[in-house]
């Protein structure tokens, strides 16, 4: 049921209007390009993302030939995460049934995929779904060899944290978690010594990505303090699971539920907060498998609470009160979920920026991307550009073996936008930071010294702008506004 549950919101909405924003137009680029410029880009930038790329290429490759024309690159992107967190959700409901019981499973997996930031990450089409869904199957893995011991279970345990971590290198911070288990639960040293060394081949495998990727850390240099609304998510869940905690429970093997919970729900987040204090890194889906403890605990606690009547202390005026206490808790969720399916739901939306392009330009017009990386917003529909001559560009994405492309100097930025007499300015919307690179100072002090603008278009996170030089003649030609 969970799975199923799963799948149906999975797939409610996934083409967003064919909304796509611009981490998702990477993804997209990437896993189009062929193997080998993908290997050299990876060398340069988003290293620590090209297992994913790999896979993706392969998997659209596939989709390209069969479901493409009829579901289109939206629907493309997401139908592997819509994948991964069903296999999640899956694995939630057999680890609860595992650590508790039963009816504890079934609802700890209603609970995963009720949460609203499981079923934003698996519309998204980057690898957080997946890496999740191989924490929790790790996971399981680990609570099954700690039950009975088999060499087996502790080589799966290994290779399913190994293959997530190489997915994203933050999975690794799974691995506290599951010490902290082991250690809770007093199980026999041998054990510990099983995940310890489990936990170091892990670590040593992933050791070669992560020292490499530190040459292209600058890559995050736009993440600050953590977002406040990431971090009361956080916050809200911890202190439900927390309080789910507290409900005794009887779990059924060696690792109990709190011991694996609670470690799983805290440490991970806590632990990026505290990394993000030497060098900012923290992003709630970089840990997105945390919420996976708050399941765990919120499933056993239901269960618990909401036990048939006639069972000791459950009577039917109690259970109706939490029946209608739970149904009200869901009902105050559809309007977050209905949110999650508009093209709002994202930080910007690149079909709409294209469209939003297409409409004010016309054949021949300069096109400037303030800053450079929006560069990214034709990837998904390059045909909404053509015609459009890109002054800044020195060599294409592809070309330049990079995710933006190269630019030229601002001198000659500043030469070809002094020839032109009509350009549209794709940038972000009023009130960001400007870069101050010699590139884009040079675009934002010709187009305000030599042209006026004209005419404006904002669409989700980003602004348009028709620019024409000041003193041109003409009512819509090449020679004014």
């Amino acid at each position: 049921m969970p799975s199923g549950l799963i799948l149906l919101l999975g797939a409610w909405g996934i083409r967003r209007q064919d909304a796509v924003w611009r981490d998702e137009a990477v993804t997209y680029d990437m896993a189009h390009r062929a193997l080998a410029d993908l290997c050299r880009t990876l060398q340069h930038v988003d290293v620590v993302h090209g297992l994913y790329y790999a896979l993706m290429h392969g998997w659209f490759r596939l989709y390209d030939a069969t479901l493409g024309d009829a579901l289109g690159a939206a629907a493309g992107l997401r139908l592997p995460s819509v994948v991964a967190m069903t296999a999640a959700a899956a694995g939630v409901a057999l680890l609860g049934q595992r650590l508790v019981g039963r009816r504890a499973g079934l609802l700890a997996g209603l609970t995963f995929a009720l949460i609203p930031v499981v079923q934003q990450y698996a519309q998204e089409g980057r690898s957080y779904a997946t890496v999740c869904a191989l924490v929790v199957w790790a996971t399981h893995l680990l609570v099954r060899g700690a039950a009975r011991p088999r060499r087996r279970w502790w080589l799966g345990y290994t290779a399913l944290m190994l293959f997530a971590c190489l997915l994203h290198e933050f999975a690794c911070l799974a691995l506290p978690a599951h010490g902290a288990a082991v250690i809770l639960a007093r199980l026999p040293r041998r054990m510990l010594r099983a995940w310890a060394l489990s936990a170091v081949t892990v670590l040593a495998g992933l050791a070669p990505l992560a020292v490499f990727s530190t040459r292209q850390s600058a890559q995050i240099g736009w993440l600050m303090w953590p977002d406040p609304l990431q971090l009361l998510t956080f916050a809200v869940l911890a202190v439900l699971g927390l309080a789910c905690a507290r409900v005794r429970v009887r779990s059924r093997g060696p690792i109990g539920l709190r011991a694996l919970g609670i470690p799983l729900l805290l440490l991970p987040t806590l632990l990026l907060l505290l990394l993000s204090h030497v060098e900012p890194a923290y992003v709630d889906r970089y840990v997105l498998y945390y919420v996976v403890g708050f399941a765990l605990l919120a499933g056993a606690a239901l269960a618990r609470l909401l036990r048939p009547a006639g069972e000791p202390g459950q009577t039917r005026p109690r259970r109706l009160r939490r029946t209608l206490a739970l149904a009200a808790a869901l009902a105050a969720l559809l309007p977050v979920d209905v949110r999650l399916r508009s093209p709002d739901s994202r930080v910007d939306d690149v079909s709409a920026v294209a469209r939003a392009v297409r409409e004010i330009a016309e054949p021949g017009d300069g096109l400037l991307f303030m800053p450079s990386r929006r560069r990214i917003w034709t990837a998904t529909r390059p045909h909404d550009f053509r015609g459009l001559a890109d002054l800044a560009l020195s060599r294409s994405p592809s070309a330049s073996h990079t995710l933006y492309g190269t630019e030229l100097s601002g001198d000659a930025i500043r030469e070809r936008i002094l020839v032109s007499r009509r350009i549209v300015v794709a940038g972000d919307p009023a009130g960001q930071l400007s870069d101050d690179s010699d590139q884009e100072i040079a675009k934002r002090a010709t187009l305000r010294s030599s042209f006026v603008e004209c005419e404006v278009t904002e669409v989700r996170g980003a602004r348009m702008a028709l620019y024409a030089r000041a003193g041109g003649t003409g009512d819509g030609g090449a020679g004014g506004c």
